[in-house]
Parts: C-alpha cells; structure tokens; sequence
C-alpha cells in the first residue's frame, strides 16, 4: 500500500471533507425543514394538500436519486443558461455551480423520505395525549408545538439517524456534477497517480467515521430526550 501521494493532496481532500460537511449540513436542514409541511399534510391536510403530499414522495421515493440530481443539473440548470437575464446577471458564478444543484436535489430527496418518517411518527402518537391537550384548552398550533410534533419526532429519531447516514452516503453523486467532494477528490487522485485503492480506502475510512459521528449524536440526542414513561 502505497500512501506517499497523501501529504502532496491532502489540501484538496480536506477541501473535499468540507464540501461533504457542507452538502450534508445543507440538504439534511433544509430537507428536515421540508419534511414537517409534507409530513403534516398528509395526516391533517384536508385531500388535496395530502394527494399532493403523497403523490411528491411517492415520485422522489420512487425515481433513483442519480436521475433526480441529473435532471436538476441539466435540466434545470441548462433552462437557466439560456436565459439572458440569469445568465449574465450577478447571481450565475452561484447558479453554474454544481454545488448548488447537488444540495438542492439532495434536499429534495430528504424531504421525501423524512417526510414519510415524520408522518409515521404523528400517526403512532396516542390519540389520547392530543384530546387531553384539547381538553386542557390548547389551540391546534400549540398542540402541535408542544405535544404532537416532539412525540412524533421522538420517535422517529432512529429513523432519522439511519437517513442521515444515508444522506452522507449519497453526497458522492454530486462528483458525477462537477462538484469536488470527498469522493471527488478521490477521484482526482486516482487519475493523476494512477492508484485504485488507496485512494478509496482512505475515503471510506472517512465516511466510516463520519457515520459513527453521525450514529453517535442521534444517541446522545436520544438519551437527552425524555423517554415516553417520563411524559
């Protein structure tokens, strides 16, 4: 095993750590944020908004994520180039980065599969906790803040640890838009030194250790979580 090339790339692989980071920070908030509304739209939206709900996450759920980020970057961002005002405007060095695009399609992804999580999550809340709110005389949107909401996303926090590491496992498609991961630049690495595994080997020692970081938190989140005896 020959790992003489690290000192030489190990700026551009802690570049790449730190675009990984990013990516998941990114996509994991944001589809975090996106899963509730769809969540609760398909428990308490009234038909429409849950058709709608529904036919989102069975459409993201059921498309390869690949596809998804293809469609984004060239799809969307080729419709965007062609488009004066975008395209000369302030905001394209932003726009023609596949950065942008990969979070985005990544967001989308999460939001989906969460959003089926946090829906579980609502529907295996006891019935009985929410009309004790009610008769306490709790409005809708503070049963919701107070009760409803936190019993659901406790349980389904280890849920949501398992997306998580999905989602981290995912960010290397975003090398096949340009962007410059972790796997990315694993990728630069093996086509300047000409080495298979080391190169790799080194990568997925990284994710394996960013995963049990990841597995680590949700449990200490868990345990500071007040268990359902205690509520």
């Amino acid at each position: 095993m020959d790992f003489d090339w690290l000192p030489r790339y190990w700026p551009l692989l802690v570049e790449g750590f730190w675009r990984t980071l990013w990516l998941v920070a990114l996509s994991g908030v944001f589809g975090f944020l996106l899963a509730i509304p769809v969540a609760l739209a398909q428990v308490a939206g009234g038909r429409i908004l849950a058709g709608l709900s529904r036919a989102f996450t069975t459409t993201i759920r059921g498309t390869p994520l690949l596809v998804q980020l293809y469609l984004v970057y060239y799809g969307l961002g080729s419709l965007m180039a062609d488009i004066p005002a975008i395209r000369y405007g302030p905001l394209w060095p932003y726009l023609r980065d596949g950065f942008w695009y990969a979070t985005f399609a990544f967001t989308i992804s999460v939001a989906a599969y969460q959003g089926e999580i946090i829906r579980g999550g609502l529907l295996a809340v006891p019935r009985g906790e929410i009309e004790a709110a009610r008769a306490f005389g709790m409005r809708r949107s503070r049963i919701l803040r107070r009760i409803w909401l936190p019993r659901a996303l406790q349980v389904s926090l280890p849920a949501l640890s398992g997306e998580a590491i999905l989602l981290l496992k995912s960010t290397p498609l975003a090398a096949t838009v340009t962007v410059i991961d972790l796997f990315g630049a694993a990728n630069v690495v093996r086509s300047e030194t000409f080495l298979t595994y080391e190169p790799l080997l080194f990568v997925a020692a990284v994710y394996v250790l960013c995963a049990f970081v990841i597995a680590v938190a949700f449990r200490l989140i868990e345990r500071r979580v007040p268990s359902r005896r205690g509520l």
